[in-house]
């Protein structure tokens, strides 16, 4: 054998370690047999999951918060298409990832082989870019090319389609082939910065606001530009609301933070209806973070600082659009406004002092319910004694639907950072526990915590196995109220009392599930038991914990608040 023969599988893995990628997670099968093989003897840190939507869900999340490359491989067919629902998600959070797929042999391509199917065209649409290996010897260059495509402009997924021929097939490559690019091993691996003119026209309008805002979505987090958006508000007193996706662009801990705006809020949106210049960082503006579109209202100025120009302008029409990376833009607006810091601090003296003022109003209004002892446990409940016990350097990890919801609305981070993990690019369920596991795997050292419903948990039970084998030490919080909570939430607000369709769970006990899968699992149905359940799991460091904590089975009280997308409207109300 030549020196330098290997086989294609064997040339992915060398692609993937010189990116210093890793952990992957995967289920094999025949197509990449020969880069599983490379995988064993070259030492790629992959793992076996036992399903593959979950890996991609581990993946992002661990994207999310090392700002690596995600990394995820399925064979041929069903394998493949089990990865959408999970590269969906990426797409949408700007989540960096590149997804090794096997396909048919191409002599044998488009006659029956078994599991073929047009994976190619299914998978399109789910990702930033799907890129086709055809010949061996371009596996290098496509590879750097996915790298360089995941972690730029606004990061996402990118699917390597490898036929089976290629993977097995065997090409002498030279060593200095397997150079690569080290920027683009995390995100962001460039960074762009806003027009100039544009950039000193939206400085004009900040300085002169008397009741600015920022709205922060997931973009700060992309960008890594916490520090930037900490420094811009207690620069010029300007208070800062987020998306569920944005909490951690500003301590909430920090006297200017005003919690989570649009559906579910604390202070912000009575803020932003009265707020004469608005500064929009990283955020999309969805159905969410806008209310059903009902805010922001138009009493000022908004500018929009995004990375994906087709963004700005999609659901609200933005006076500026600052086009580039939230990092560099708020550098510069930060330039721009320096000189008049403290002609903006006293101006708005009085209006900055409203906020830790309206935030102790809330908390007065809502104390009986954070602190209940009522049972089945409260939400708000659970979410503070979750709050109390985590470290700072600990994360909350929130699987979609209210657990995501109760948890953007009550968590609080305790430093700048995205300590708080929702799946909010596609909202999926099941995301809890994968999510966690790939939480834990980029902060090893830290305490995890993935939140997540029933409905949710039932959904990917068997990744218990994966987190037991692969010693994670991550605690999962199983929301139990017997129920695909959301769902029969919503049917009582629309429908009534009494008037449910398949949104009901058999009673179960995940506890003892935990316990007979070797995990540690302990069951709360008061809220006395909560410090200690969660004080046990957390000192479980080389196997997972289940708290199984029993909520309330009232639908009328699932939700933080009532959903305005089942008010009952005649023709010309107003909705929220």
């Amino acid at each position: 054998m030549i020196k330098n023969e290997m086989t294609g599988g064997e040339a992915l893995v060398r692609m993937l370690l010189a990116h210093e990628a890793g952990p992957m997670f995967g289920m094999g099968g025949f197509q990449l047999l020969p880069f599983y093989d490379a995988a064993r003897r070259l030492g790629l840190n992959h793992n076996l999951i036992n399903d593959e939507r979950c890996a991609v869900f581990a993946a992002d999340a661990y994207a999310k918060v090392s700002n690596r490359v995600g990394l995820v491989d399925a064979t041929l067919g069903p394998g493949a298409t089990n990865l959408v629902t999970g590269l969906v998600e990426a797409l949408n959070a700007g989540s960096p990832m590149v997804a090794i797929i096997g396909d048919a042999h191409r002599d044998h391509a488009g006659k029956n082989m078994t599991q073929e199917t047009d994976q190619v065209s299914i998978l399109r649409p789910a990702c930033k870019e799907l890129l086709k290996i055809e010949t061996i010897h371009r596996i290098p260059e496509i590879m750097r090319r996915a790298f360089a495509i995941a972690t730029s402009g606004r990061p996402g997924p990118v699917v390597v389609n490898v036929p089976e021929d290629i993977a097995h097939g065997t090409h002498n490559f030279e060593p200095e082939e397997f150079a690569v690019d080290g920027a683009h091993s995390r995100m962001p691996s460039l960074r762009c910065r806003p027009d100039a003119e544009m950039a000193a026209k939206a400085a004009a309008l900040i300085a002169t606001a008397k009741r600015p805002m920022i709205l922060c979505g997931g973009g700060v987090h992309i960008s890594g530009a916490q520090e930037q958006v900490t420094r811009l508000a207690e620069a010029c007193s300007i208070p800062v609301a987020h998306t569920l996706t944005g909490k951690g662009a500003i301590a909430c801990s920090n006297p200017l933070s005003a919690g989570l705006f649009g559906r579910y809020d604390r202070i912000a949106n009575d803020l932003i209806a009265e707020s004469d210049c608005l500064l929009v960082v990283g955020c999309k503006l969805g159905e969410i973070a806008t209310k059903r579109y009902t805010i922001p209202e138009a009493n000022g100025p908004v500018i929009h600082l995004d990375i994906v120009a087709e963004e700005m302008g999609r659901t609200y029409e933005p006076a500026l659009k600052l086009w580039g990376d939230a990092k560099s833009g708020l550098n510069d607006l930060y330039d721009l406004l320096k000189d008049s810091v403290s002609e903006q601090r006293q101006m708005r003296e009085g209006y900055i002092a409203e906020i830790p003022q309206k935030m102790a109003v809330w908390r007065d209004d809502v104390s009986e319910r954070l602190n209940s002892d009522e049972t089945p446990v409260h939400m708000a409940r659970l979410i503070t004694e979750i709050n109390k016990l985590l470290p700072e350097d600990g994360y909350l990890v929130a699987d979609g639907g209210f657990a995501a919801h109760w948890g953007g609305l009550l968590f609080d981070t305790k430093k700048a950072g995205r300590a708080f993990v929702p799946d909010r690019g596609f909202a999926s369920i099941g995301y809890g526990l994968p999510g966690a596991m790939g939480v834990q795997l980029a902060e090893p050292g830290a305490i995890v915590v993935g939140i997540t419903g029933d409905g949710g948990f039932n959904m990917v039970l068997g990744e218990l196995e994966t987190a037991r084998r692969m010693n994670l030490g991550v605690t999962i919080v199983v929301v139990n109220n017997a129920a695909s909570g959301y769902v029969k939430a919503l049917q009582h607000l629309m429908y009534g009392d009494g008037n449910y369709q398949s949104s009901e769970l058999s009673e179960t006990n995940y506890a003892s599930v935990a316990n007979a899968m070797g995990c540690h699992g302990v069951r709360v149905e008061s809220p006395d038991q909560l410090e200690a359940a969660l004080l046990s799991a957390f000192s479980e460091k080389d196997r997972p914990s289940v708290v199984d904590v029993v909520v309330t089975r009232d639908p009328a009280r699932m939700l933080p608040a009532v959903d305005n997308r089942t008010v009952q409207v005649k023709k010309g109300d107003r909705v929220a």
